[in-house]
């Protein structure tokens, strides 16, 4: 009979809990069984194991073999326990040395006893750190191990590289700190004819954070502006970036490779609910959380499913996504921008411009209507769009009218730095309770905003957002204080669709 036990690291969410592998070797007929909320690829670590072992030498024990994942009540999935449990395997016969206590182990291991990368090592890299353990990752791991600061990891390319570790015949290498990302080079507004007020809006999105829907009919540059927001807003935070990573490490397997840029998310509007929130059986992240810190474009609104923009609203207001399923709950971070296009009616024709409408009586006011009042009172900016003249895009783009005086992503970037040095965020993430303290309205300002706001019906939430959208007026001019032009301004933006599609 013999025991071993090597400490590795799950997956919950952007978390990366502690499990204790256990092995007992005890005699009677061969079998192999693992215990401990074992899922999915789990299933055939014994074969994986069996084949590794015999490739560096180990023979594999015969007799009753028990595999134990503690806590027993921690969801446990892929082949991530493949290494810690070949290692406790080991030292349950006997074999080599044994792991010390401060040191984890994760990585998949191919039959050949290479070691195969895994999804979500940067966060038990985090983990493993903070615990103040040394975590020994697959080769493979190595970029995103290296992009940010990790002094307790080290790197393996395979499990005899980790059993002459252990023997200290050979070490092993840390990460070697990632290269500067290649510069990305963003869509720019100069490419977009016209839409001065569509221009605007946008500026206006990047100061604060703020969401934006367009309505247009099609070819009326609502996509081509959406896509030049990245190229608005500065590069993310340290701290940012450190929860862009860790998302998208858990998406990938190994493959994060540079510092991440902002995230452009555009999913298609067939969409499931469980795809754009996060879910399925292993709780993955969904769209709203691989677009943290970044924009997700929503292109034909109302064409995408009720249960997914209902499901909306929770993000967007909180800023994380809580993904609960039988057994387990994961949290991700979710605080991204929203941009949404859509057309005026269901034939997507401007019937502002003259044109007859081709729809059946009250089929716009059907297609409105998949959008709810309470999802329309989380967007700040709306804008109609009109077709572009076609005797303006016989131009050059460098030529096109609109351009003057659309605020730089200099502008945008000073407007925020003056935000975050008044408040430490942005206007759009300000709460209620520090909104009017912070955006500073004057009386007159404040008291226009309350007179048409009552006229309007606009709703708490609706008031303060209307008066942080003020402020980020007032920010991208320069002015200390929110006053009346800003207000109007921001009133003017306010979602509604009384001049969206008369039709």
């Amino acid at each position: 009979m013999g025991y071993g036990a090597v400490y590795s690291r799950a997956a919950l969410g952007v978390a990366a809990p502690s499990v204790q592998v256990e092995v007992r070797l005890s005699g009677g007929l061969p079998t192999f069984q693992v215990t401990g909320a074992a899922e999915g690829a789990l299933r055939d670590l014994r074969d994986r194991v069996h084949s590794a072992l015999s490739a560096v030498g180990h023979p594999f024990p015969q007799g009753r073999i028990t595999v134990n994942l503690a806590p027993a009540d921690l969801p446990k999935r892929g082949a991530r326990f493949d290494l810690p449990v070949a290692l406790a395997l080991l030292q349950a016969q006997g074999v080599g040395v044994a792991p010390a206590p401060n040191c984890e182990f994760l990585g998949e291991l191919s039959l050949d006893g290479a070691l195969r990368p895994v999804a979500g090592a940067l966060p038990a890299l985090e983990a493993a750190a903070e615990a103040g353990r040394v975590l020994v990752l697959p080769e493979g791991n190595g970029a995103e191990a290296g992009l940010f600061p990790a002094p307790q990891g080290r790197l393996a390319p395979s499990l005899g590289a980790v059993l002459a570790w252990m023997k200290g015949t050979a070490p092993l290498p840390r990460p070697v700190p990632s290269e500067a990302p290649p510069p990305k080079i963003f869509p720019t507004l100069s490419r977009v004819q016209g839409q001065v007020l569509a221009k605007r809006a946008l500026a206006l999105a990047a100061v604060g954070g703020h969401n934006l829907l367009m309505v247009g009919p099609p070819g009326s540059g609502k996509t081509l502006i959406a896509e030049s927001l990245p190229g608005l807003l500065p590069p993310l935070s340290d701290e940012t970036a450190r929860e862009v990573a860790m998302i998208q490490s858990l998406s990938r397997r190994g493959g994060l490779r540079h510092r991440p840029h902002r995230p452009f998310r555009a999913p298609h509007h067939s969409i499931s609910q469980a795809a754009l929130i996060g879910g399925t059986a292993e709780a993955l992240p969904g769209e709203v959380s691989l677009a943290h810190g970044g924009v997700l474009f929503l292109d034909e609104l109302p064409e995408f499913s009720r249960a997914a923009l209902e499901a909306l609203r929770e993000p967007l207001e909180a800023g994380e996504v809580v993904v609960a399923r039988a057994r387990h709950r994961a949290r991700y971070p979710a605080r991204f921008q929203l941009l949404a296009a859509m057309n005026p009616c269901p034939a997507a024709v401007d019937c502002q411009s003259g044109a007859p409408c081709q729809c059946p009586p009250g089929a716009a006011a059907r297609y409105r209507a998949r959008l709810s009042g309470a999802l329309l009172d989380r967007i700040d900016l709306f804008v109609s769009l009109a077709p572009v003249p076609l005797t303006l895009l016989g131009r050059a783009p460098a030529l096109a009218q609109g351009n003057v005086g659309v605020p730089s992503a200099r502008m945008v970037s000073r407007a925020q730095e003056r935000a975050q040095a008044r408040q430490g965020c942005l206007n759009a993430q300000l709460p209620p309770e520090r909104t009017v303290r912070a955006c500073a309205p004057t009386e007159p300002a404040l008291a226009l905003l309350t007179s048409v706001g009552t006229t309007l019906g606009l709703s708490a939430r609706g008031f303060h957002r209307t008066l942080r959208l003020a402020r980020s007026i007032a920010d991208l001019a320069g002015e200390p204080a929110v006053e009346v032009p800003a207000v109007q301004e921001a009133l003017a933006f306010r979602p509604r669709f009384s001049d969206a599609a008369p039709c």
